[in-house]
């Protein structure tokens, strides 16, 4: 069908142009003293149309001719920036290969290359950027093969080449990897500095909060360390449960740094609500509290969260965690000789009557009594919550306060058996 279309346009064209040629009344007359030259219009106008045709390719053809050095200084430019561009390529992949010489080396030829092409009076518009690259590679081979006069070479190299206008965002990723590099030296002062040295909008970029966090950690700087976690769970790169598994541990880290009631306030306040109400966080304030003298009613307030959670979710806390809150609220109760106050009584009293089967509760409730000198209600409970105990410690403890009861009553034969109790479980502590 091709084919038939291209003649049947041939046809056209030849008709046409037989029409055109064929029937053509004009005479154009050339006059040259003393000669005169008659031709047809279709005629002149067929010369002057190779007339224009052959000067048209007759300039192409000089431009061209003189056009050949431009053409070949082109090209060898081009020659340079392929060479260029696959030394780049190649310390790219033995870097990532592991190869950190040959990694090194491509990145230095790279260097000398782009010197070659300026030496030449040439100019890429991506030089600046270029260096950069190139000795930011080289630094991190070196940094690799533990060469630290090298790669402060490159490193400073690459910060100045930076410096130039059409390559300052680079100078930002050259500071992420040198504080990355302190980090590996474990140098987390000079990260941090690196760090501080970024503009506050690239500060707030998660790979520069990560690098933060682990410098802070480094540092013992726990509260930085602590914020940055925070960020970093917001900007989702920790999960919601790996967020709060590390902000518990810098928040006890925290708590164990405090060494007085002033201090461990001042740590109970920088910490965020949520944070307050981790219990293991919110047990081990209240009891460095408790063990540095401090208020036994202010314990038991940081400890209140954690109790609301336990009555709202009987799985909130595993066994473990359970017992030392009701460790914690013991001591706490029994803090400077006072007494529960009447709102802790009845959380208590609702709490164990709510969970007629926990041995905990029960426990606690029973030494909440015997602090009251409610001995016959104490006795019930504690020996209640000895049927069901499995903490070791407590059944001491609830044996050791029936025991004591026992003497209170000049019960000798009961304080003895209990007495006797008491050293049976102590012995499996």
């Amino acid at each position: 069908m091709r084919a038939t279309l291209w003649l049947m346009g041939l046809f056209a064209i030849a008709v046409a142009t037989a029409l055109f040629a064929g029937n053509d009344p004009g005479t154009v007359t050339l006059f040259w003293p003393p000669h005169r030259v008659d031709i047809s219009l279709n005629l002149f106008l067929l010369v002057l149309t190779l007339i224009f045709v052959s000067l048209h390719l007759a300039l192409r053809t000089l431009a061209a001719f003189f056009g050949i050095p431009q053409q070949a200084k082109r090209w060898r430019l081009q020659q340079r920036e392929r060479a260029i561009q696959s030394a780049l390529l190649d310390s790219i992949s033995h870097l990532m290969g592991g190869r950190f010489i040959r990694a090194r080396k491509a990145a230095e030829l790279v260097v000398s290359l782009e010197e070659s092409v300026a030496h030449s009076g040439e100019q890429l518009v991506y030089a600046a950027r270029l260096r950069t690259l190139s000795h930011l590679l080289a630094a991190e081979s070196a940094h690799a093969l533990q060469d630290r006069v090298l790669r402060e070479k490159h490193f400073l190299d690459a910060l100045e080449h930076a410096s130039a206008r059409d390559a300052q965002e680079m100078r930002d990723g050259v500071h992420m990897r040198a504080a990355r590099w302190a980090l590996n030296d474990h140098d987390a002062a000079k990260s941090m500095e690196l760090l501080d040295l970024m503009p506050q909008g690239a500060s707030r970029r998660t790979i520069a909060l990560r690098l933060r966090f682990k410098a802070a950690r480094m540092a013992g700087q726990l509260l930085q360390a602590l914020e940055m976690a925070r960020l970093l769970t917001k900007h989702r790169a920790f999960s919601d449960m790996a967020g709060q598994s590390i902000a518990r541990g810098l928040a006890i880290e925290l708590v164990d740094q405090s060494h007085d009631p002033v201090q461990l306030q001042r740590t109970w306040d920088s910490l965020d609500n949520a944070e307050r109400e981790i219990p293991d966080v919110a047990m081990q304030a209240a009891q460095s509290l408790l063990d540095q003298g401090g208020d036994a009613a202010l314990a038991q307030r940081w400890l209140l969260p954690v109790w609301t959670l336990l009555l709202e979710r009987a799985d909130a806390l595993n066994p473990v965690q359970k017992v030392r809150l009701v460790r914690i609220l013991e001591a706490a109760f029994g803090a400077g000789g006072q007494v529960p106050d009447a709102q802790w009584l009845a959380r208590i009293e609702a709490a164990q009557m709510a969970n007629p089967r926990d041995a905990a509760l029960q426990y606690l409730a029973g030494m909440v009594c015997m602090r009251l000198r409610l001995w016959g209600k104490a006795q019930q409970l504690l020996k209640q919550s000895l049927v069901l105990l499995q903490d070791s410690a407590l059944k001491r403890d609830a044996w050791r306060a029936l025991a004591e009861m026992a003497e209170q009553r000049q019960d000798a034969a009961g304080a003895t058996e209990a007495y006797r109790q008491a050293l049976k479980e102590a012995a499996r502590l």
